[in-house]
């Protein structure tokens, strides 16, 4: 397939090879992802798109290819180097730490914490106590914002499947992200609450983010996606509009007797 250039692409992935004992689960994977779009990553399960997440956000290392933000080589950096670089990534089930509230949570999950240096942890700046209230006004916007400040006080291990969600999309917008991957942010949960998270997803658009997300409800990714890119057996095989890739005799043949 001919993958056509961007030159103004946010996100390159060029020719991305991870084998695991001889077996190939990511075989060349070339696509690119324009600023201020969704994204959409589909394909069969054991296409290779949740191995691909895991690739690009560092927590897997590729045998060859390369991924670059803005142009900067991610390819090698530790995933808290890649995050600093403003990549940020959702997983499919929601992670948290029992023992804290929501809105510990969230705090943990901003960026430039005052408590990171010693010098600021031990003397308690001004400055540190700014940024601490700022932190503070953050999350409970972003709590506001996803219908969680409800529960703002409560313990991660007391929401709902769809709480959790709300939160995993809260996590990621903590870090204030330039490229936001989300892994089937709408799976599990009820059809309101996906078409809850579809508007909020395009209102983001709306404001100047950009999504990769993985997501097997084409419902949803035909309501909100821009661009679309199909993987089947580790490769990329087809993108392009919704409309385009339903028709796409290939991507059929994937989904009905491709790779499982």
């Amino acid at each position: 397939m001919n993958v056509s250039r961007n030159d103004h692409a946010l996100l390159r992935v060029a020719g991305l090879r991870l084998s695991f004992g001889g077996l190939a689960a990511l075989d060349g994977v070339t696509f690119e992802v324009a600023p201020g779009r969704i994204t959409a990553l589909i394909g069969p399960n054991g296409a290779g798109k949740t191995t691909l997440f895991n690739a690009v956000s560092g927590l897997l290392r590729p045998q060859s290819g390369s991924v670059r933000l803005r142009g900067v080589e991610l390819l090698g950096l530790p995933p808290e180097r890649i995050t600093a670089q403003g990549l940020v990534r959702s997983f499919q089930i929601a992670r948290g730490f029992p023992r804290l509230s929501v809105f510990e949570h969230l705090l943990l999950y901003g960026r430039d914490q005052p408590g990171e240096g010693w010098a600021a942890a031990l003397l308690g700046s001004a400055a540190a106590r700014r940024r601490e209230a700022a932190l503070a006004e953050q999350a409970l916007a972003v709590a506001r914002r996803l219908r969680l400040a409800a529960v703002i006080d409560n313990q991660v291990t007391a929401l709902s499947g769809g709480q959790k969600k709300l939160l995993e999309i809260g996590r990621v917008l903590m870090a204030e992200p330039v490229l936001l991957l989300l892994d089937e942010p709408a799976a599990g949960v009820n059809p309101t609450l996906a078409e809850e998270i579809g508007d909020l997803l395009r209102a983001l658009v709306a404001e100047g983010r950009t999504i990769l997300l993985v997501e097997h409800d084409m419902a949803l990714i035909e309501r909100i996606s821009d661009h679309v890119v199909v993987m089947a057996a580790g490769r990329t095989l087809a993108e392009g509009t919704f409309a385009a890739i339903r028709d796409d005799a290939a991507v059929q043949d994937a989904y009905l007797g491709g790779a499982r």
